[in-house]
């Protein structure tokens, strides 16, 4: 292949225009959030009734007739000749869609928390005009923005799916937060568990407030999710935030909610040294974190039930870390607990609610590991090999060294000073059994997750690999590139793959199908696939 490279007017290297749109972009980011911050100061104090509009606060009043007149006027400049530039090439510059997503999703934050804070202590009947003027003065910079980014003829090319995933992530944190709030206040006012309210505060208003909150949120993941379809996004960010946010935040919180109730309830049977209702006074919280992460949890998992091999891969991984740690702390707890009981009677209170703790946290964790990890179910070849995988056990296995080795040097630390005559304190145990406690967790997992990184490897290096009929790929394409470049890797053996996007608008329709029996028969080093227009295939070898 012959690379030609256009010549630049004046002599500009390639790196000039890249380094200007940087400059410019950063200049308009910060001249538009000082702007708004201006207004926003000008349009709270003229709502704000109450008070006059210099008052005494002459300091504030300048900075906001200074950050309105000086950086209001610069801003609409810049953004006007950027605006009527606006070509091919700076469409599909990184800059402009990094700006557009940053600023959206900035906005996005600050004009939602500002009006559903506006809204929540009006339940109270607090009026906040700054507040709320802060709020309308972003939203209109949330809607100008979102007009940009969907121009038929100046929208951008790059980064178009950041704002949408990073919008549905915060509309579902909000809402979670908010539903939690709800539901654990109503638990709380039937069990009569609250000490946190205000004595003679209507048990209501912060039900009502949270539910603010959770309609506010809920509506701002609906118009991200589901009308911007961020739902249907896939690869890349998409995948990941699915993964992180939906399965492995919402798993967390699921056990912790489980393992919450779990606890209060065996305090209930066996530990009665508070009164029930300081005992209870987490179990509404508990039961509200429980059953919200497990519907999101479930939510999410179906979803990546439909998505690529490995995404679904990465689902079970970080499920399994989650049951993981949750199970290897409980265990740290239990050793800690019973090597308690050695120097204090087992009815201590402390010692007996540490022992509950730990074996709330194991009997919750210990099934979850199971039933995701599944180390009594063979394995196929392919999960055997796959990189997500390898990089969990020695991700696993690193992290569990490293903490099992400082945890002996503390260990070691502690027997040395008790040694050299500090006898005055605790007793030995007493001084070692925590540090013993994560000792045994850690140095357990450690060793069960190299032992199977080495079975791993034996059974990678007997099984038959498949024949490699292609080294690399070069995929053009303006369809979603991750099943295309899935199918390349099992029609060639496992070919690296590299993908440009067409900017030319040939609506590729080509399928999997299509793709596989296009590179049957193919062999070469170094081969160019080409999809589009419609479900056109063009398989070309390229010379060395």
């Amino acid at each position: 292949m012959i690379a030609v490279r256009k010549s630049t007017p004046s002599g500009e290297s390639a790196a000039q225009p890249t380094v200007r749109r940087v400059i410019v972009y950063i200049l308009l980011f910060a001249l538009v959030v000082i702007a708004a911050i201006g207004v926003s100061g000008l349009l709270g104090r003229l709502l704000d009734t109450g008070n006059a509009l210099a008052s005494s606060d002459i300091t504030g009043l300048a900075r906001s007739l200074a950050f309105t007149l000086i950086a209001g006027p610069f801003a609409a400049v810049l953004w006007w000749v950027l605006w009527r530039r606006m070509d091919g090439a700076e469409r599909s510059s990184v800059a402009w869609g990094l700006y557009l997503a940053g600023l959206y999703t900035v906005s996005l934050v600050t004009f939602s928390t500002a009006l559903l804070t506006t809204a929540a202590v009006l339940v109270r009947g607090d009026w906040q005009p700054r507040l709320f003027a802060t709020g309308v003065v972003w939203a209109g910079v949330w809607v100008w923005h979102l007009w940009m980014s969907r121009h038929e003829e100046k929208s951008p090319t790059q980064l178009v799916t950041v704002a949408p995933i990073l919008g549905s992530v915060f509309g579902l944190v909000i809402a979670v937060g908010g539903a939690v709030t709800a539901l654990s206040s109503l638990l709380d006012a039937a069990v009569d568990a609250a000490p946190s309210l205000t004595p003679g505060e209507p048990w209501w208003e912060l039900t009502l407030q949270a539910l603010i909150w959770f309609a506010g949120g809920l509506v701002i993941w609906w118009w991200h999710w589901i009308r911007s379809q961020a739902r249907d996004l896939r690869g890349g960010l998409a995948d990941l935030m699915v993964v992180a946010v939906g399965v492995a935040g919402a798993a967390i919180m699921t056990l912790s909610g489980v393992g919450t109730v779990l606890f209060l309830l065996l305090r209930l049977a066996f530990d009665r040294t508070d009164p029930v209702t300081d005992i209870l006074d987490l179990l509404g919280f508990g039961v509200s974190v429980a059953f919200i992460g497990a519907l999101v949890w479930s939510y999410h998992r179906g979803l990546t039930l439909a998505r690529s091999d490995t995404t679904r891969v990465a689902t079970k991984l970080v499920t399994s870390g989650v049951g993981l740690v949750a199970a290897a702390s409980g265990l740290g707890v239990v050793v800690n607990a019973i090597l308690a009981a050695t120097t204090t009677p087992l009815a201590g209170s402390g010692t007996r609610t540490l022992l509950l703790g730990g074996i709330s946290a194991l009997v919750v964790g210990g099934p979850v590991w199971w039933l995701a990890w599944q180390p009594a179910t063979p394995l196929s070849p392919a999960e055997v090999r796959s990189t997500g995988r390898r990089v969990y056990l020695i991700l696993v296995f690193g992290v569990s060294a490293v903490v099992a080795i400082v945890t002996l040097l503390v260990i070691g630390y502690r027997l040395f000073e008790f040694a050299l005559g500090d006898f005055t304190g605790d007793s030995v145990i007493d001084r070692v059994r925590a540090s013993l406690g994560l000792l045994v967790a850690t140095g357990l997992a450690a060793g069960y997750h190299f032992s199977v990184w080495r079975r791993d490897r034996s059974v990678s290096a007997e099984a038959p690999q498949p024949a490699r009929t292609i080294g690399r790929v070069l995929l053009v394409t303006d369809a979603d590139p991750e099943p295309l470049s899935l199918a390349i890797g099992a029609a060639t053996g496992g070919a690296a793959v590299f993908v440009l996007k067409r900017a030319d608008g040939a609506g590729s329709s080509a399928t999997v199908e299509h793709l596989a029996q296009a590179l049957t028969g193919v062999t070469g080093k170094r081969v160019l696939v080409v999809t589009g227009p419609g479900d056109r295939v063009e398989v070309i070898p390229l010379q060395e």
